[in-house]
């Protein structure tokens, strides 16, 4: 008999979830932007210059990649400050990371608390999870939008819900609106898989053709966008990076079983674990009949909906399957909830032992880390007195039986957050700064001015890493070859690999010395000025 959900229990799921905002959120203001996430801030950064439109824009042209959802959000949380913040562009993120706990909580609290919390734990210790949460991630929103969806499903047969079709078809549309086709045609298969799991063909049926005739309409829609921002050619653009470049390859292909294998590591613990509760499940010898069976068996095949169905395109990228993270939390806290068995006991004494040590192997990573980036661990006392004190906590809860496992669990996740935070992050950022060198290069541009050249960064690459922390329209030129260099205008100021410009051996470079060398994204690159030859 289903367990229905009390109001206590909704305003639970909300609380845990504004928590884990505040947790997402934690040190963030105006950190320097590095790496995937110079794409969307410099979108959100010309949509301030020059209003929104139906795709983000780079250079002044419009990005067939994307549609402009998640850049309006951010430019949405950017108005009131004037600028982009990483604030402001993680914001949205962070949010669809707290949505997907607080529905986590939701889905597996009316049978046992424990789980809904062990579950969240596994979650938060989940190492692409607290990446991408950290970052602009379109899949994170997506994998919000697919829990959404599959919560929906499932709260309708188990928890009394209404049906509630205009926001499933809603949601799909959010899907799509974020991620494109990729973003309606997987939350669809993931509650076709929960009908197609309990047999309700008729739902899956009418749910399936709807959802078919929405992408079709969207995918009509969107190319009659793409056409109307950017002409004929804008559209051919859109086709092959949202359809065709996914499918075959483009962008980088993947052996079909690497969702299942690179999985084992970027989405450890929970992913693993899970796996392991699955032998357990396997060999076990009871099946018990009960809703929570029904959740885990629904958890399991929309989670390996989602492998399957992300293992055809031959792009991957393991930040593609997120909307499985959820799932695979639930799936691995299982062992929590059905205390029966060898097996399930054994899953249990690991998992704690592995919660509980987890500040302590914190700490000797940090030592580690200490010495070969002593120079970037600004706080390296302060984390390792947080650390010490975890590590303290977490043997205290685990000797009384009230706090065990909850508090172990949540001692790790805090420990795991707070090096995440104060440690990786601020490495991360020095190693492969672009904003100290940029910024420098662009006050010695204005103070002369001239045409700016990017001599082998690449439009769509290094160059946005650059454009991103100047924050103005100059549209630089672009070249790639040595031999691109000697038809330059003059004078110009140009940005080049310091080992680029070593590797020049033509008298007109051999008496240029470098206006600034800096550390650029982990290299070393030099400015230089190129004046007029003389008569």
């Amino acid at each position: 008999m289903d367990t229905l959900p009390s109001p206590a229990l909704h305003r639970q799921s909300w609380g845990v979830g504004l928590l884990a905002l505040l947790l997402f959120v934690a040190g963030n203001w105006d950190q320097a932007i590095i790496g995937f996430d110079s794409r969307f801030v410099l979108f959100a950064q010309e949509m301030l210059r020059h209003g929104p439109g139906f795709f983000p824009t780079t250079y002044g042209q419009p990005y067939a990649d994307y549609l402009s959802t998640s850049t309006l959000l951010t430019w949405l949380l950017s108005l009131p400050l004037g600028r982009v913040t990483s604030f402001s562009a993680w914001l949205p993120t962070a949010v669809a990371s707290a949505v997907i706990v607080a529905l986590v909580y939701r889905l597996t609290a009316p049978y046992s608390q424990r789980w809904a919390l062990l579950s969240i734990a596994l979650l938060l210790l989940s190492s692409t999870f607290i990446s991408e949460t950290r970052a602009v991630s379109l899949d994170q929103m997506l994998a919000a939008v697919t829990l959404a969806l599959f919560y929906l499903g499932y709260a309708h047969d188990h928890f009394a819900s209404p049906r509630r079709l205009p926001w499933l078809l809603l949601l799909l549309l959010l899907g799509f609106a974020i991620r494109g086709p990729i973003g309606l045609v997987i939350p669809t298969g993931v509650l076709c898989s929960y009908y197609l799991l309990n047999r309700q063909w008729r739902r899956l049926f009418s749910f399936g053709v709807l959802a078919l005739a929405l992408l079709l309409a969207c995918v009509g829609l969107l190319l009659l966008l793409a056409k109307v921002s950017g002409g004929e050619s804008f559209m051919q653009d859109v086709i092959r990076m949202q359809f065709l470049g996914r499918m075959d390859g483009r962008e980088g292909s993947s052996s079909v079983w690497y969702y299942f294998s690179s999985s084992l590591g970027n989405y450890a613990p929970a992913y693993p674990l899970a796996l392991l509760a699955l032998l357990a499940v396997l060999f076990s010898a009871r099946r018990p009949a009960d809703s929570a069976w029904q959740l885990l068996l629904g958890c399991t095949a929309a989670g390996l909906i989602v492998l399957l169905g992300l293992s055809i395109p031959e792009a991957k990228k393991a930040r593609y399957v997120l909307p499985m993270m959820p799932m695979v939390a639930i799936i691995a806290a299982y062992p929590f909830h059905r205390v029966d068995g060898r097996l399930f006991k054994g899953l249990r004494g690991l998992m704690l032992g592995l919660w509980a040590l987890t500040p302590g192997l914190l700490i000797g990573a940090l030592l580690v880390a200490r010495q070969r980036f002593a120079a970037q661990l600004e706080h390296f006392q302060g984390v390792l007195g947080l650390l010490i004190g975890l590590q303290l906590l977490s043997v205290g809860m685990l000797l009384k039986w009230r706090w065990r496992p909850v508090g172990p669990a949540f001692c790790a996740v805090l420990a795991v957050w707070g090096l995440y935070i104060l440690v990786v992050e601020p490495v991360e950022r020095r190693l492969y700064d672009t904003r100290t060198f940029a910024r420098e290069a662009h006050a010695l541009i204005q103070q002369d001015p001239a045409p700016l050249v990017l001599h082998g960064l690449g439009k769509d690459a290094k160059a946005i890493k650059f454009m991103v922390n100047v924050e103005c329209d100059r549209v630089p030129l672009f070249t790639q070859a040595p031999a691109d260099l000697a038809s330059l205008p003059t004078p110009a100021w140009l940005v080049m690999d310091q080992a680029d410009f070593q590797r020049l051996d033509e008298p007109r470079w051999r008496g240029l010395t470098p206006v600034l060398t800096g550390s650029f994204d982990k290299n070393t690159y030099v400015l230089l000025r190129l004046e007029r030859a003389g008569p």
